[in-house]
């Protein structure tokens, strides 16, 4: 057993279960809303979903301003947006509707419209001085896991480099997992949300920041998106299938709060700034090659997820053999096989590596990334 220190404290009232978004004006009056700043991307308008929370929150008596003017992304200017059309309208609560933009561009607003300054103020941990508003989270994506965070990724709009901002007072005090919201979904977003979500499950359970609680969320959230993630490609309407996903989804942003990400997604991250590959695509590239290049030093942990995993029933003792699994995976939801795919030449390797090295994520790997570290896990992934 893993004795290292660590401590837990989970502040989020969770309620899962189909059409949970009718309770979203009943949580929000327990909660003691009264004007609420509605964040949701644009995409939700159409699909309804905005409609169906104005219509709860207005049944209880609860005023809302709905928020749509950001992207996939959100940048701080766009966060900056989001501050001044909620300075006008005084809200004493906010709500984030949608995937991990809504989600993190909410938790953004609420950093400056509470305690003032810019995103760049609040990079890494504990800077806000002063209280923020209580907020309800509902994701729609079975992906980043936001929802479970006390962190908001906001991209600086002149670098593009993701900043993550957190602070214990930006997490949800309530979330709400409706498996039904995530039928909105286009297919692509389900592929690459759901990917980005299967990763969190295997980096977090090898960080080098992981503790027993960390391992518990991790473990559950590979069993459930592993044995979920091609169903719900190919079989879309399976609301059971997406309430794993969901579940998992949320299960695997618990075990990031605790222990970090690792490789992957220091890798990935250059990838989406300089060459605007999909954050989920990146991921799919490079998340196999970075279990086959940190095989020598967890690969006991990787045959443990392997035995694990419900839909294959693998019984052998290769390690190796989660790389091809998850490759299996990236093939099933449609992903580019290689870097070269995205437009990324060779020359660009010792740029992108650089720039991976120096990524927040890439501390906590279990084998210490540096540049060359990274270069190599971008050739085998070229």
């Amino acid at each position: 057993m893993d004795l290292s220190p660590f401590e837990f404290q989970s502040a989020a009232r969770v309620i899962f279960g189909l059409n949970t978004i009718g309770r979203l004006g009943e949580i929000s009056v327990e909660l003691g809303f009264k004007r609420s700043l509605l964040v949701a991307d644009h995409g939700l308008q159409a699909s309804g979903h905005v409609d169906e929370a104005l219509d709860s929150l207005k049944a209880a008596g609860v005023e809302a301003a709905p928020f749509h003017d950001f992207d996939v992304n959100p940048n701080a200017d766009m966060v900056e947006r989001g501050r001044q059309f909620a300075a006008e309208r005084r809200p004493d609560s906010i709500i984030g509707l949608g995937g991990g933009s809504s989600l993190d561009c909410a938790k953004g607003i609420n950093f400056l419209l509470t305690n003032g300054g810019r995103m760049q103020d609040y990079r890494g941990y504990g800077k806000a001085t002063r209280d923020m508003l209580p907020m309800i989270g509902i994701p729609t994506t079975a992906g980043t896991g936001s929802e479970a965070q006390s962190y908001a990724l906001i991209s600086d709009p002149h670098s593009h480099e993701k900043m993550a901002c957190g602070d214990p007072k930006a997490a949800f005090r309530a979330v709400l997992l409706d498996p039904a919201l995530t039928l909105s979904q286009p297919a692509r977003v389900t592929a690459t949300a759901g990917y980005d979500a299967i990763s969190h499950a295997v980096e977090s359970f090898v960080t080098t920041k992981r503790n027993a609680v960390s391992e518990c969320y991790s473990r559950e959230a590979w069993r459930l998106l592993e044995g979920n993630y091609e169903r719900v490609l190919t079989v879309p309407e399976d609301l059971e299938a997406r309430g794993a996903m969901l579940l998992g989804a949320y299960f695997a942003g618990l075990a990031i709060e605790y222990s970090m990400l690792g490789a992957s997604h220091a890798c990935a991250n250059p990838l989406t700034s300089r060459h605007g590959v999909t954050h989920g695509v990146a991921i799919a590239m490079l998340l196999p090659q970075v279990v086959r290049w940190n095989a020598s030093v967890v690969g006991s942990r990787y045959r443990e997820l392997m035995h694990l995993a419900g839909a294959n029933g693998y019984k052998g003792d290769d390690p190796l053999a989660l790389a091809t699994r998850l490759e299996e995976m990236a093939a099933c939801g449609g992903m580019p096989s290689g870097l070269s795919a995205v437009g990324v030449s060779r020359e660009d390797l010792g740029r992108l590596a650089e720039a991976a090295s120096l990524q927040w994520t890439g501390r906590f790997n279990p084998r210490p990334l540096d540049r060359k570290g990274a270069l190599e896990v971008y050739q085998w992934a070229f």
